[in-house]
């Protein structure tokens, strides 16, 4: 008989109590997620974390104490380390860029609805990035405006891309897109664990350390618009 899939260990981390209670009922009503520990500020996060080994934390940027982006580099220090989704009213550029260079797998607005909340939540566990719709374009044009973080001083653009099968290629506009693994799998008519191969293969080949600086490469290159 086969074992029930183990529900998604959730941190979550907010300095506001409200915010903390109605993020964990909605997680809660999803089925597969168990909010498995609830902190006050960064400094709490890590501690706690540390003791009940969430999968996926999510993080607020502005609290007391230690902020959600400095602790960021502790979370992910840990072992095994949670995915880090910062969860904020704060949609601006510099704080969205700088999650993202800390390590975070997303950025995630708090006036996104219930299941966009739940999807993220479901996606991080799963390896995917997440970002808000509303920040995604405007992260992707700050990079592109700032030269953008995949020219990483080795080969071209071009000679990058050349490097990719023609399925690779296909994965990598899908990046552009922002689309998740399930999304890309869903359009492709292939499965999920197919996708992770084929994004894997994408980073490596393309010197891209994420999924948004490959759509950053997507973008610069003319595969995405």
């Amino acid at each position: 008989m086969t074992e029930p899939a183990r529900p998604i260990r959730v941190l979550l981390a907010d300095d506001e109590e409200l915010i903390r209670h109605g993020v964990s009922l909605i997680l809660r009503h999803a089925g597969d997620i168990e909010v498995v520990a609830e902190a006050a500020n960064g400094r709490q996060a890590v501690e706690l974390a540390a003791v009940h080994r969430p999968d996926v934390a999510l993080v607020d940027i502005r609290m007391p104490v230690c902020d959600g982006l400095a602790a960021i580099a502790p979370l992910l220090a840990l072992d095994p380390a949670p995915r880090v989704v910062m969860l904020t009213t704060f949609g601006d550029e510099d704080n969205v860029l700088r999650a993202l260079r800390e390590g975070a797998a997303g950025f995630l607005l708090k006036d996104e609805g219930p299941q966009e909340l739940i999807s993220a939540v479901r996606a991080a566990a799963a390896g995917d990035a997440v970002l808000s719709p509303g920040v995604t374009g405007a992260v992707i044009s700050r990079m592109l405006r700032a030269g953008g973080p995949s020219d990483d001083g080795g080969a071209p653009a071009d000679e990058r891309i050349a490097r990719l099968t023609g399925r690779e290629r296909e994965v990598l506009v899908m990046l552009g897109e922002g689309l998740s693994n399930q999304d890309i799998a869903a359009r492709l008519g292939i499965g999920v664990g197919t996708v992770k191969t084929h994004v894997g293969a994408v980073l490596e080949k393309t010197g891209s350390t994420s999924r948004v600086q490959a759509a950053v490469l997507a973008h610069r290159t003319g595969l995405a618009s």
